[in-house]
Order: structure tokens, then sequence, then C-alpha cells
């Protein structure tokens, strides 16, 4: 007979989450570091009675964090599994409601950027003895749909669990998930809250420790060998480094590949790091927020080999950065849905794997001596440019003496330590970081530009800060993201966690007001200005102080508006033991250097503005160079009959 004993779902719950572990290359660790949460009536006597429970009994079982927001507590969780490689994630808890559906913007992040997050959602009552409880949803056609069926769509796996029999079975494809490298994203399994506190006889092997192995997909050789052949056929090859070299720790296997080779590396957002900045084969950012280096040899680039990268529209400039007459592709990824894009070979394998497998197929041949000078002058002159922005000839160059966010950028980049974290998301600050920020460490970079989600940067600071403790965590956001999810600032005071804020003043949505202007549209609805006498929002400008918000949520603040105020200002905040939030105005009107490329935003066809009709020609010349990279492949073909 099976040893059982009595838990409640919840109880079981955390006990199962508790003894899962992850292993990849012989190295295992828990795969859950803990579960955030915020209680409500749908979940405070179920999974937080629980989490009680294995506080008092056992504290490492699985650690309570409480947040302030629950999308922001699933953008913690996203960040801290991207700087574990995937390898290491948190559960997140919510009640039923609003709770749980202010989820669903950081479960659509997490699967966009194919993060492994499990997201607990409270749901109504499975035995409806109550209904209509507060908070359902009521529909006239369907009795069993929940608002939590919202996550559906955003979600790798979705499962509810309405009997205790069903939890078993729930759990372990929801770690299927969450361990397989080329399915992870966000998980979400609901949990009615009459079902949490229901008791259950549980068989005691439910809760032994169960490790999952992440593997390490080799490449088959008949497509290795594939696209080895044109690789060797290519004279102007490049590579698109995505975050997958990241994932499977394959940095030092790209930097060999590449110093056998020659071939260069353009880095997307989530692949910068990849090299450091100063690696020979290094050009940096690439495609729409790239440098002019990585866009002027994807322009004329015969062969791309993207490893690890899902070709964003950002990262191919729209379909407009690879010109070259016949170029042809080489995608290795573990996910199938990523290799058979812009019809390349398709390599679905493990990266550090294929990269490893593609230099001995390699063995012997090496790109031509003139391009590799080529690429080598292209970057010196780029590095010169970023030179140029970091150190202008006349500091603090903007309008009436502000700072610009090149020199901001600049003396983070330069005063902060190798291993440091800069973080972002959303608004111009990306773009600039993406082409101007110049890594020297492989995890020295982390922003999220899968979703790109206004209000990520304080939550995902504060989720890298726990995930690389070792490390000062410097988030960079704008006034307009700041205001989105501050709150999370709270929560690294309560844990006492060091986050670095770079809180940039500009009065408005800087990003968006330069892509209004650009397109026809003035930068209309962009600045934050009192409405005026003719209704319009273009009246003075709104007195908020955020250094003063940021002081009343608990931490240090540091107001600067000189170069030398703003420079004593992060060596203050990097000599401190506690979070600090550096407060800085800058000018929004002086832009980063031009990347030359170009990103598809439609304008309107037909305007009486003279701005947007100017526009529109621009877009339509633009959009006359987008390339569909649909070529036949010239692979032979076999006709059974």
């Amino acid at each position: 007979m099976t040893d059982t004993i009595r838990l409640t779902v919840a109880q079981a719950l955390v006990r199962f989450l508790g003894a899962q572990y992850s292993e990849r290359d012989g190295v295992s660790r828990k795969l859950f570091a803990g579960c955030f949460g915020i209680f409500g009536h749908g979940n405070v006597a179920g999974i937080g009675q629980a989490l009680l429970e294995a506080e008092l009994t056992d504290p490492d079982l699985l650690p309570y964090v409480l947040g302030r927001n629950e999308q922001a507590m699933v953008h913690s969780a996203a960040a801290y599994t991207r700087m574990r490689d995937r390898l290491q994630t948190w559960a997140v808890s919510t009640s039923v409601g609003p709770g749980a559906t202010n989820m669903v913007t950081g479960a659509a992040l997490a699967t966009i950027n194919r993060l492994p997050v499990l997201l607990l959602p409270a749901d109504t009552f499975a035995d409806r003895s109550a209904s209509p409880l507060l908070q359902e949803l009521e529909l006239p056609g369907s009795g069993d749909v929940t608002v939590n069926d919202c996550f559906r769509p955003v979600s790798r796996y979705f499962d509810r669990v309405w009997r205790p029999e069903q939890l078993p079975a729930a759990m372990l494809a929801a770690m299927r998930v969450l361990t397989d490298p080329a399915e992870t994203g966000a998980v979400t399994v609901c949990f009615p809250q009459d079902v949490q506190a229901q008791a259950h006889d549980w068989p005691l092997e439910l809760f032994a420790d169960r490790v999952w192995h992440v593997a390490r997909p080799l490449p088959e050789r008949a497509r290795l060998a594939e696209a080895a052949a044109v690789i060797r056929s290519a004279r102007r090859p490049v590579v698109v480094a995505g975050g997958g070299v990241h994932y499977s720790g394959a940095t030092a296997a790209l930097a060999a590949f590449c110093e056998a080779t020659g071939i260069p590396v353009g880095q997307s957002q989530a692949g910068k790091g990849t090299l450091p900045f100063d690696h020979p084969q290094c050009l940096g950012a690439i495609g729409s927020t790239g440098t002019t280096a990585a866009n002027a040899i994807a322009r004329d680039a015969d062969v791309v080999i993207g490893i690890g990268t899902r070709y964003s529209d950002f990262t191919t400039a729209s379909r407009t950065a690879f010109q070259g007459d016949g170029v042809r592709f080489v995608n290795v990824n573990v996910a199938g849905l990523d290799v058979v894009k812009h019809s390349g070979v398709p390599v679905v394998a493990d990266a550090r794997e294929t990269l490893e497998g593609l230099r001995a197929a390699l063995a012997g041949w090496r790109a031509d001596p003139d391009y590799i000078e080529e690429y080598r002058r292209l970057d010196a002159e780029w590095a010169a440019t970023v030179d140029a922005a970091y150190h202008p000839a006349v500091p603090a160059a903007g309008a009436g003496g502000l700072l610009t966010q090149g020199e901001v950028i600049g003396m983070v980049n330069e005063l902060t330590d190798p291993r440091d974290v800069v973080v972002c998301a959303a608004g111009s600050m990306p773009g600039d970081l993406h082409k101007l920020w110049q890594t020297r460490d492989p995890k020295g970079y982390h922003v999220e530009y899968g979703y790109s989600c206004m209000g990520y940067e304080v939550a995902g600071g504060v989720g890298v800060a726990m995930a690389c403790p070792d490390r000062d965590v410097v988030v960079m956001v704008g006034d307009g993201s700041y205001l989105m999810m501050a709150t999370e600032l709270v929560t690294a005071v309560q844990e006492h966690v060091k986050v670095i804020t770079v809180l940039v003043q500009n009065h408005g949505y800087a990003s968006i007001g330069a892509l209004s202007e650009e397109l026809g549209s003035q930068r209309f609805g962009t600045r934050y200005r009192y409405r005026g006498e003719d209704g319009r929002l273009d009246g003075e400008r709104l007195p908020v102080d955020l250094a003063a918000n940021a002081a009343s949520l608990g931490v240090r603040v540091l107001p600067a508006r000189t170069p030398d105020e703003f420079a004593a200002a992060l060596r203050e905040a990097k000599a401190a033991e506690e979070s600090v939030v550096v407060h800085v105005e800058t000018d929004p009107l002086v832009p980063a250097p031009d990347s030359r490329s170009w990103w598809d935003v439609p304008v309107a066809e037909v305007a009486s503005l003279e701005s947007t009709q100017r526009a529109r020609k621009t877009y339509d010349q633009n959009k006359a160079t987008q390339r569909p990279f649909l070529q036949p492949s010239d692979r032979p073909t076999e006709v059974t009959e």
C-alpha cells in the first residue's frame, strides 16, 4: 500500500514546488527560488496559509516575497530567470479577479521572451455553491469560463485544477514546459479558491525530489554539413547573435567560432553581451537600433547565420537590413518556429553544441582578409561616434545646459564595474543603450525588448538583483515608464535588495515623442503638460516631483543636474549598501547617433497635415526596400513513387 499524507491542495502544491530541481550539464539547482505573492480573498486561506506553514516549518522550501503589484511580480520573476539562463525561476500567487488579470501583461512578456515563470492565479468556486461571487465573470452563454481564461493565449501551458486528484497531472505538465528550452514561457495553473482549501490523501512519492533535465539538442549531421557548406561559400558572412546564445551558455563557443573563422557578429537586444564590445569580431547592435558598422555589414551580407534569434522586426530592421542579392540564411535555434524563418538552412539544435560542430566542420576556412579589414574599420568609426556621444565637445550639450541621454549613458557605462548590470525595457532608452552601451560582461546588459513593457524596469531590476546579489544593478528608466510602475522600490527596501535607479526626467514620452515627430504627428499627446485655454495639452509643464515620490517610497534620492553632480551621485550610489535613486533631468530633443536603419510604423496614406504628407513619402520609400526572404531552397528533393 502506498504511504500517504493528508494535506490541502495548496499545502501539497507548495511541497511539490519546493521539491523540483532543474539539471543541465550535470549541475542541478532548485527550480523555484521562491514565490512572489499578493493575498486576497481568493488565495489568502489557501496558498497563503500553505506558504505560512512552510515558512514556519521549512523556511528554505519555498521562500515567500510580498510584492506591490501583480504585473510587477511577474516581471521580477522573468528578470530573475533570464539572469539564471532559464534554469531557475519563481512562482507567482495572486487572488481571483483583478489580482489575477493584472498578471496577464507579465504573462505575455514572459511568453514572448520565452522565459519560464509559473503563475498561480486563484479562481472562482469549483462547486459554484455561492455563485455569483465577488469579481466573478458571468457569461450568459458559458458557465465554465472565468476571467483567468484570458491567460490562455499568452501562456505556453494553461490548466485549471478543478479537483484535488488533478493536481499531480497538472503540475507535472507544468514542470515539463517550464524546463523545455524550446517550449518554455509563462505557465498558468489556476486554483479555484475552494479547491485550494480541500484536503486529500496524497502519495508521499509526489513530494520526493524530482530533477528535470534541461536538454541540449544536438544538430543533425546532415544539417550541420549543409550549414557548413553554405558558410564556406560565403564571401561576406555575418552572425546575428540572439538571446539563445546566452541561455545555452554559448558565449565562449561563439567567441571561439568567430576567432577561428573571422566572421563578424551583430547582436540583437537579447543577444547583446554575447561578445564583449571590444572583441575583434563584435560589431555591436544590429537592426533598427543598431550600430552603423553592423548595419553596413548586414546590408551587403551574402550569408546570415542566425544563432538563438527569433528575427524580430527590430533585428531585421523590418526586413530591410539584409539587401544582398541572393542572401542566404543559416538558422540555429532550439525552437522549430525560428529555424524556418527567411527560408534558411534549419538547424534545430542547442547553440553551444552547434557552434562547436560548425567550428570543427569549417576547420581551415577563414573569411577574406579584406572583408575583415573592412568591418574592423567600420567598427572603429562607430567607436569614435560613441565616444563623441559620451563626451560631446561641449559638456551638458542639451538646451539650458541639460545633460543629453547619451552623456548619461556614457557616464553610467564608464563609472560602473564590468560585472554590473544595466536594466531597461521601454522608451527611448533601450534603443540608445542597444547602440551605445559598451557591454563588458555576458550578463552585464539586461534590456527587455521582446515586449518592451513600460514599468518593467524597477521590477525587473529587483529580480536581477535577487538573481545576482554580487553585482550592482543599475536601472535606467525614463519618467514615463517610472510612473507606470515604481512601486517595487518598496519591495527592494523590504528585501534589502540594492538597486541603483537612474531616473531620467524629460517631462513626457521621449521615445514616442520622437517617433511621432518622425511620422508627421508633431509629438501629439507625448508631453506632460497642463491643458491650455484652447483645450489642448500644450500648456506649462506639470510640476511633478519624481524625486520626492521616490523618497516617499523609502529609498535614498540623489538629485543631479551637471556632469560633475551626476558623476558624484553615481559614485555615492555605488558605495551605498541600500537602494538609491539618482534623479537627473535631460534634454529629450537631442537624439542618439543615427543607426542608418528603419523600423516599419505605418503613416496615414491621406492627411491634411503637411508634416504627415512628408512622412508618408519617406515611409513609401523605405517600404519599397522591404524583402520577403522567401528564396526557393536549392536543396535536392527526393521524390518517392
